[in-house]
């Protein structure tokens, strides 16, 4: 089902912005990811490009660009499936991104904001079917998957595709947080709809108990679409089902918007996951930051 999630700046798709003029606005972004305190490998992967109608370019972990002429992407990705499969499946989902998603940038570039839910689902049906024909094909990937949590940047649009319990989180600037994404999981739907506080969901021994993910056996997925309406200021977090397990939303809003003077200098990717991993790190971390800034 494509959801266009609900916060003040979610417009349907082909009606006008009302925005910041994207020639005045630069994007920021930063990304890290941590193999935890316990584990040995590291079945997280995250992705930051840019790409335009003729060549895709990997990003580093830290930077900033004009938000113009070009889209950007940023991702998170968390495999499952035991040994390496679990590594193996979360980089075949970013991946399968880079080679997929640049060829629809004309489209987006001609204006049809329309078809950005039909591009998003055609990329997750792919890359779900490519996981499948692989556990099919191969012992060692029977059953592996992947969580995958995407944000498309366009100069006015921030459109998300997601499924699994890797989460997107939205800052805007007005204030407040906001987790646009469902936890594709019982526990992510007893805390949507209140039955269960953030508390009781964190300690809840079905947790980590996926309806949905990509591959992993998976006959149908129903991955979540919306798009957010951007402004100078919106910031975004991408991360990891890691990083919820070591902080609460309040300490995540407090990291972006108010960190400690010991911290401030840190890029928000780097304040996160190391605060994540010491107040628990039961699991591999991973965060992407990125945010909205005038120029």
């Amino acid at each position: 089902m494509n959801d266009l999630s609900p916060n003040p700046r979610s417009t349907p798709p082909g009606v006008p912005p009302a925005v910041t003029p994207p020639a005045s606005l630069r994007l920021r972004w930063s990304g890290m990811t941590h193999t935890g305190r316990f584990r040995r490998n590291n079945e997280d992967s995250f992705l930051a490009l840019n790409f335009d109608g003729d060549e895709v370019r990997y990003l580093g972990k830290i930077g900033e660009a004009s938000l113009g002429g070009s889209d950007f992407v940023f991702a998170v990705s968390d495999g499952m499936g035991g040994e390496k499969a679990g590594e193996f499946a979360s980089r075949i989902a970013v991946d399968e991104i880079t080679k997929l998603l640049p060829r629809s940038f004309k489209v987006a570039a001609m204006g049809l904001s329309s078809g950005f839910s039909d591009i998003l689902e055609e990329l997750f049906d792919q890359i779900h079917a490519s996981l499948i024909a692989l556990g099919r094909s191969y012992e060692e990937c029977a059953g592996m998957g992947a969580t995958l949590s995407l944000c498309w940047v366009t100069p006015e649009w921030m459109y998300f595709c997601h499924i699994g319990d890797s989460r997107i989180y939205y800052l805007p600037a007005s204030g407040g947080i906001t987790q646009l994404t469902h936890d594709h999981s019982h526990v992510g739907w007893l805390r949507r709809t209140g039955r269960i506080t953030e508390h009781e969901a964190r300690a809840h021994p079905g947790r980590s108990s996926l309806q949905q993910a990509l591959g992993a056996g998976n006959q149908h997925i129903d991955p979540q679409i919306g798009a957010v309406n951007l402004l100078a200021g919106d910031r975004f977090v991408i991360c990891s089902d890691g990083l919820v397990d070591g902080m609460w939303d309040s300490g995540l809003e407090r990291l972006m918007r108010e960190p400690p003077a010991a911290q401030a200098a840190l890029p928000p990717a780097r304040r996160l996951v190391e605060e994540a991993v010491a107040a628990s790190g039961r699991d591999n971390t991973t965060a992407v930051v990125f945010e909205l800034v005038a120029k």
